[in-house]
């Protein structure tokens, strides 16, 4: 695996490998190069944590070191590596003792990695939906879904395509001349041979007219279409799933943040209470219950701390990240936001945007398409074969012999095999037709249900908003009573529940916002598009 960092100061392009650059990786690390690299600006390329490289990555490197960039290097293996590149050691390119040094020295370099702890990696929101899109497992399956698709585009086209081969054969003939004409012939051998023939041309065939191929070939491309409408679904649900994990670890920070902030406050109100008894002025009971709420928001913070560790790793995990990669959600201050739905919430926009629609659409011009193919086997088809080759027993008696043969096949009696092969064609034609509607049934559920929530998710968040300033305007009065002698400290205790509940309501409130507007983009098909750009 290989996790590629961008950064872009305006003057320097950094560009910061982590793992193996290998033949896998390669392609997404020039990629990124040279989508990151903007001409002018000086480029940084960080290869200190880089743990092995092949032929494939060490060529990505010369490109890059052609084309100027400055490298960032640390141990014997890659400073060699380095070093070859520029021009300043043997070009002798891994062999021989050089190679085993390098390798010695990656595979020092990789167990020192895996023993040191990673430093945390700042991660926005974008920037996680981008990472899990690059390299989560489920993504990459779906992509090389979809290649599989294209293959078996490409071989449906080829039958329709001239087949030609091209050949040279040199064999020996001895035959027995009784077995072929079924006794002996008066005057002649028993056998004719052996004797060398000489042969060497070439052979074609290819299909005039043949509905059928003709069919199949467009199905496969329909068939082709439903597979990258399907890669989308992925993307879509991945993206999704990291979001709702990234607000879900927004929600625990912001438990933490709020957790502490009353656990402070319980503190400090558990000393006031101390200071008070010890001057007469409050009492031994007045403390005690101080003391008691001061242990509860010790509880309350060490839960909402191990909440927020448990949706980090939930995060790793999505993101396929090395196990003991610690993360730091970047897009804390923003919890507290609620910026509108900016993007098309129509349904006419979802059914033409939800990649299942797409997928379906397509998977349902590929069964017609099928279902015309076994109506066209019952069709004439032709087609025309032929070859040419020089033949003969020695090289210089050789002579060019030839057959073209044009083939007419008009199908009579199959057996009820195109009837049967049309009868489940249009079976599936009809079965996809059910899944449509069913699948516009529920994108207008989502997508009704998802504006719903997020509506009445705006009136909670003013709502929460509201309480926690009074909650909090409670409070300081409590305080000020206690302080003044007025009123022990129940009120206190009472005006620090509120606040805390105030709390929850509020950060409940802001996730169910947030989680909303996710649900929204999902119901409407745009979570890349919107959580991306």
């Amino acid at each position: 695996m290989l996790r590629i960092t961008t950064r872009d100061d305006g003057t320097t392009v950094d560009l910061e490998l982590e793992g193996r650059l290998v033949t896998a990786w390669v392609i997404e690390a020039e990629q990124a190069w040279r989508g990151a690299y903007v001409p002018g600006r000086s480029l940084r390329v960080d290869l200190t944590a880089v743990t092995s490289i092949d032929d494939d990555g060490w060529r990505l490197l010369k490109a890059m070191k052609e084309a100027g960039a400055v490298f960032v290097t640390e141990g014997v293996g890659m400073k060699h590596l380095i070093k070859e590149m520029t021009g300043k050691a043997s070009r002798t390119r891994w062999r021989g003792p050089s190679r085993i040094l390098c390798a010695l020295a990656f595979v020092i370099g990789a167990a020192g990695a895996a023993t040191a702890q990673p430093a945390p990696m700042r991660l926005t929101l974008k920037d996680a939906v981008k990472l899990a899109l690059q390299q989560n497992p489920q993504v990459a399956i779906a992509n090389l879904n979809l290649a599989e698709s294209a293959d078996a585009h490409a071989i449906s086209r080829s039958a329709l395509l001239p087949q030609i081969a091209v050949g040279a054969a040199d064999y020996v003939t001895r035959a027995n001349v009784e077995s072929l004409f079924g006794g002996p012939i008066p005057g002649f051998s028993q056998h004719i041979g052996p004797f060398w023939t000489i042969e060497a041309g070439t052979r074609f065939s290819m299909p005039v007219l043949d509905l059928s191929l003709w069919r199949r070939w467009q199905a496969s491309r329909e068939a082709m279409k439903a597979s990258a409408a399907q890669r989308d679904v992925v993307r879509e649900l991945n993206a999704q799933l990291v979001v709702s994990q990234y607000l879900g670890g927004l929600r625990a920070a912001a438990d933490v943040a709020a957790a502490k902030s009353r656990l402070d406050l319980a503190e400090a109100l558990f000393a006031l209470a101390g200071d008070l008894e010890k001057s007469g002025v409050g009492t031994s009971l007045d403390t005690l219950r101080a003391h008691v709420e001061f242990q509860n928001e010790r509880q309350r913070y060490s839960d909402a701390e191990a909440q927020l560790k448990l949706s980090q790793y939930g995060l790793v995990q999505l993101l396929n990240l090395d196990p003991q990669q610690s993360i730091e959600l970047a897009d804390e201050p923003s919890f507290f936001e609620t910026p509108a739905f900016d993007a098309d919430q129509s349904l006419a926009g979802a059914f033409a945007q939800r990649p299942e629609m797409k997928g379906l659409q397509a998977a349902t011009h590929a069964a017609e398409f099928e279902k015309r193919a076994a109506r066209a086997e019952s069709a004439p088809t032709v087609s025309v074969v032929g070859g040419w080759r020089l033949e003969g027993l020695t090289d210089s008696s050789r002579i060019p012999v030839y057959q073209y043969v044009a083939a007419v096949n008009v199908p009579v009696f199959t057996g009820g095999r195109i009837q049967a092969q049309t009868a489940i064609a249009d079976l599936e034609v009809r079965k996809l037709s059910e899944a449509t509607q069913a699948t516009r049934n529920q994108i207008a559920q989502e997508v009704h249900s998802a504006t719903a929530l997020l509506t009445a998710a705006r009136v909670e968040v003013d709502a929460a908003n509201l309480g926690v300033t009074l909650a909090r305007e409670a409070l300081g009065q409590a305080q000020d009573r206690f302080r003044a002698g007025v009123a022990n400290n129940i009120e206190v205790i009472s005006a620090q529940d509120q606040l805390a509940r105030a709390n929850d309501n509020q950060i409940a409130a802001l996730y169910r916002y947030n989680q909303s507007r996710a649900d929204l983009a999902r119901a409407t098909g745009q979570m890349e598009a919107i959580y991306t750009k």
